[in-house]
């Protein structure tokens, strides 16, 4: 992980070299050693910084260690008696937190009705259609999760004449919630992807886009200032929301050393104290961006060295049984036979392409691509197979179905579809 100084042509930020013990901090600089016992930290409305974050900062910038959060884990919540709506909630985060979810997406709870009922009955569905709806409301359900989000786009009404509104009106009638994870299965570990390319059978599997870990501060402001200055400007960041003030280090005689955390919302208000009081006096300021660290095993898609290589036609056949399908489409690499061997294979859900696109494999397994799109693959010796987009992701639901119902109480029952299906087929 690099800072970058956003004031200096983005060059990696060095600092004297401190080493810290308890609240002593010792500073080497022109063979001299300082003390200090200074032990300011201030949080203003910002989380801890994570552990997976501190060990990879640069030595010097820190005085002493803070209290620390490791990166996100997924915790076995304990079984409740009854389960409300927020329960089930905090479970399906657990199970995949929706951090991991695709800035442009939309997850999460979509529909909540007024008065929410106690979930008894939870409805598993790749889309939600009219027939999952009537459905639903037949088996009285309290919450459907359906895995693409029923509600993407804006809207300034809500009428009767748009059939996905007219959805919500009617989850919102019947007393049902809707929840969207969509893209936040995709790329957990043991998520949607990881199932997909498991019907190829065992191997070694990595990530190729991976995902990052949520930090609450994207920016670190460094400043020197002198003594006089220090006790006033740390009194006034008490009241700066989003900023977390990390134990001042002496300089020397005169002046102290600051760093400050913040988010990109609080970056500009903070600049505009520090410049009042600061930049005026002295020109010490610099702004760094904050790298987030890559949250190991997560991300969108996955490539499959196998354990035992196959062929076109077995891999065919493989997926097949674990799509639960009696037809695929399949677009054989230039020089590649149904007999050529299969050694590795990318995978991804759904529209696969853009994750796809330059990944090194004999195989690409997803939902559509487009026409080009395969062309460019075979034109570089990789064979694509292809199930249609929601194909490639209804058959995760089973498995999800078993996870979720290992966490919820045992009379909530959790159930698949039976209505839902892909909207093509081949005739």
């Amino acid at each position: 992980m690099l800072f970058f100084n956003m004031t200096s042509q983005h060059k990696p930020v060095r600092t004297n070299q401190t080493r810290a013990c308890g609240h002593v901090t010792e500073t080497r600089k022109s063979g001299s050693r300082h003390f200090s016992r200074m032990s300011v930290l201030i949080s203003t409305g910002c989380k801890n910084l994570p552990k997976a974050f501190l060990s990879q900062i640069p030595k010097g910038v820190w005085t002493r260690p803070i209290p620390q959060t490791a990166a996100p884990r997924f915790r076995s919540a304990p079984r409740p008696s009854a389960m409300e709506l927020k329960d089930v909630l905090k479970v399906l985060e657990d199970l995949a937190p929706l951090s991991l979810a695709e800035p442009w997406d939309n997850v999460g709870l979509l529909v909540e009705p007024g008065e929410p009922r106690p979930v008894k009955t939870v409805l598993l569905t790749n889309d939600l259609t009219q027939p999952v709806m009537e459905e639903a409301r037949a088996e009285g359900c309290e919450l459907i999760i359906s895995y693409h989000p029923p509600l993407f786009r804006p809207f300034k009404r809500l009428v009767q004449k748009d059939w996905k509104q007219r959805l919500a009106i009617q989850a919102l009638e019947a007393g049902i919630a809707v929840f969207s994870p969509h893209t936040s299965w995709d790329s957990v570990g043991g998520g949607v992807n990881d199932w997909l390319v498991r019907g190829l059978g065992a191997g070694q599997v990595t990530v190729i886009n991976q995902a990052s870990v949520p930090l609450p501060y994207s920016h670190i402001v460094q400043l020197q200032c002198d003594d006089d200055l220090l006790a006033f400007l740390l009194e006034e960041l008490k009241t700066s929301e989003g900023v977390l003030v990390q134990d001042p280090l002496r300089c020397d005689d005169s002046k102290t050393q600051v760093s400050l955390y913040c988010s990109e919302a609080s970056l500009a208000p903070l600049m505009e104290k520090v410049g009042r009081h600061i930049v005026a006096a002295d020109r010490s300021v610099r702004i760094l961006k904050a790298e987030r660290p890559p949250w190991r095993g997560h991300g969108q898609g996955r490539l499959s060295v196998l354990d035992e290589p196959l062929s076109v036609a077995t891999a065919v056949k493989k997926m097949k049984s674990h799509l639960g399908l009696r037809h695929l489409r399949l677009a054989l690499g230039q020089g590649r036979a149904q007999e050529s061997f299969v050694r590795s294979a990318a995978a991804c859900a759904g529209s696969g392409a853009s994750v796809l696109n330059g990944v090194q494999a004999d195989l690409y397994v997803t939902g559509e691509m487009s026409h080009h799109e395969v062309l460019d693959a075979v034109a570089k010796g990789t064979s694509v197979i292809l199930s249609d987009h929601s194909n490639s992701e209804r058959g995760y639901l089973s498995v999800f179905r078993d996870k979720l119902t290992e966490k919820l109480p045992a009379d909530v029952v959790v159930m698949v579809s039976k209505a839902d299906r892909d909207p093509l087929e081949v005739v």
